[in-house]
């Protein structure tokens, strides 16, 4: 799993540091639904989205550090699994699958948010944005979370709401799912990142890894939606 966006809902926590910022700088808080989208592209770029006046690049680095420490001391407040995902996780477990998080996200911010989050069932590998030289949407990491669980790519599904997740899964030979519940903006066209598969919600992921429905390899994406049955 990537882990903003796909496995953990820390939108709220971060559009809320990004705003106690604009705040501290006379600057009015922006709208939540504003924030969500641009939370998968990381700090530099929200605080452009927050700061957009600014071009000057010592400046725009000195207030990312400022949201980076004020979001460290308020990592899980409003943060949590995503609706359904408790369930996956749980099917997960009893059905003997191994899981993993890969995310760009440092491991000075990973760690403890995860420590402060609970689990069903513990992940077999944690990848960080610092943990290699090299990040999504390299293939590296994806392939460093497979050697650590001893599975080969092929074996494996890399779940992702941003463009660089499905580059680094293709990249590894893994199948991929786009969470179409994620934090994706309204003009990027998700069905042209070549996914094999794109989910409406978290639990349409058991409708992909059931033993009836083989994971295969497809020439477009396949979406899957709990509500309305359809692939």
């Amino acid at each position: 799993f990537d882990l903003d966006g796909t496995l953990v809902d820390t939108a709220p926590d971060l559009a809320a540091a990004l705003n106690r910022l604009r705040l501290a700088y006379q600057l009015p808080e922006m709208a939540f639904g504003e924030i969500r989208p641009w939370v998968s592209h990381g700090g530099a770029a929200l605080i452009k989205l927050g700061f957009p006046h600014i071009k000057d690049a010592q400046q725009l680095e000195s207030l990312r550090q400022e949201f980076l420490k004020d979001y460290q001391n308020h990592l899980a407040e409003h943060s949590s699994l995503f609706a359904g995902m408790e369930k996956v996780l749980r099917w997960l477990k009893q059905n003997h699958y191994q899981w993993g998080i890969v995310t760009n996200k440092p491991s000075w911010l990973t760690e403890p948010l995860l420590q402060q989050l609970d689990f069903p069932s513990a992940y077999a590998s944690l990848i960080c944005g610092d943990t290699l030289a090299e990040k999504k949407p390299h293939p590296l990491p994806l392939l460093t979370a497979c050697k650590e669980m001893g599975l080969n790519s092929r074996q494996c599904l890399y779940i992702g709401d941003a463009q660089r997740d499905i580059e680094a899964a293709i990249h590894a030979n893994m199948q991929s799912v786009v969470a179409c519940y994620g934090y994706i903006e309204q003009n990027e066209n998700w069905q042209q990142w070549q996914a094999d598969y794109a989910i409406e919600q978290a639990e349409d992921l058991l409708a992909i890894l059931k033993p009836q429905h083989n994971v295969a390899s497809s020439s477009r994406t396949r979406r899957l939606g709990t509500e309305n049955g359809s692939i």
